[in-house]
């Protein structure tokens, strides 16, 4: 691998690739370096990825993929943690195209497209502190949620809704249904895997000063609300955090989104709007709960996406 643009130290990465089943790293680059016409880079990202992104997730995420679907005869689910802008559904898209060539079919879909239909959410994001339509824990149909992933664990039949951000002039609004058959199931979200607090105790002391009487209060709301997660995440077999060296970093990423769906699509979250929601990512929920997702990888990144470590969460 000397010959990548790569910067992330490599004793923890071979763990990595080892656990996920190769006898080495080198034997694991040969089988993906010969493999190279399969990629099509260009084709799924639309900015040239670095090589880190490509040999230190996208590929070590597909080897554990195409493990899981030779050597077990259950149906398995990968979770991809990682706060808002930082890639992860570009990476998806790049995952589904890629599993095709390689005679496997992969789904990745997002917590986000099981957000409450608009009436419902009304009524779900009423009087939160920060005006928000959508994004904390409490905006989406968790029983739909955990329905669907189980019924694909045992049948093999994947029925999910869509959400499209860009509906109702930003607010976003399921858009259709999607039906498929994949052999493997990604689920991606900005806090997948968080748990709530085990107790008031340890919750109460995380920098209250920095909050409002309102935000504060809400808070806890989304602890409770959290709970209902749960069950959720007990169906994905392992998860993938990517986590950036700053939780603040977040905001440019997010930022940088925006602005490219408003070029996309014409609609997304600008000024107030904006300002209102990178509040609400930053301080809904403590950053101390980042720390114990409870995942099989841990990917840190730096301010510009560089992975800068890969390796087993140990």
């Amino acid at each position: 691998m000397k010959d990548l643009d790569i910067n992330f130290p490599l004793n923890k990465f071979e763990k990595l690739i080892c656990d996920i089943g190769w006898e080495s790293l080198t034997d694991w680059f040969n089988y993906w370096n010969n493999q190279k016409n399969i990629f099509s880079i260009d084709q799924y990202w639309s900015n040239k990825v670095n090589d880190d992104w490509i040999w230190g997730l996208a590929l070590p995420l597909l080897s554990q993929a195409y493990k899981f679907q030779n050597n077990f005869s259950d149906r398995k689910i990968i979770g991809i943690s990682a706060l808002p802008g930082t890639g992860k559904t570009t990476l998806g898209k790049w995952l589904e195209a890629i599993s095709l060539k390689l005679n496997f079919k992969i789904a990745v879909i997002s917590i986000d497209d099981f957000y409450l239909p608009s009436d419902e959410m009304k009524l779900a994001i009423k009087n939160n502190p920060w005006n928000v339509s959508r994004g904390f824990p409490g905006s989406h149909s968790v029983k739909l949620m955990q329905e669907k992933l189980f019924n694909w664990k045992l049948n093999g039949e994947l029925n999910v809704p869509v959400f499209d951000k860009s509906l109702r002039n930003g607010l976003g609004d399921r858009s259709h249904w999607r039906s498929d058959n994949p052999d493997l199931l990604i689920i991606e979200g900005w806090f997948l895997g968080i748990k709530p607090f085990a107790s008031d105790i340890n919750y109460q002391h995380i920098n209250s000063a920095m909050f409002s009487p309102h935000e504060s209060s809400y808070r806890y709301i989304i602890q409770e609300n959290l709970y209902k997660y749960l069950d959720v995440w007990n169906l994905i077999d392992n998860i993938w955090h990517l986590k950036p060296l700053e939780f603040e970093y977040m905001n440019i990423w997010k930022t940088n989104q925006e602005k490219e769906m408003l070029l996309q699509k014409g609609n997304a979250l600008q000024e107030e709007k904006l300002s209102n929601f990178l509040r609400m990512l930053n301080i809904s929920l403590p950053h101390e709960s980042f720390d114990d997702i409870n995942s099989y990888a841990l990917l840190l990144i730096d301010k510009g996406r560089n992975l800068v470590e890969v390796g087993l969460n140990l």
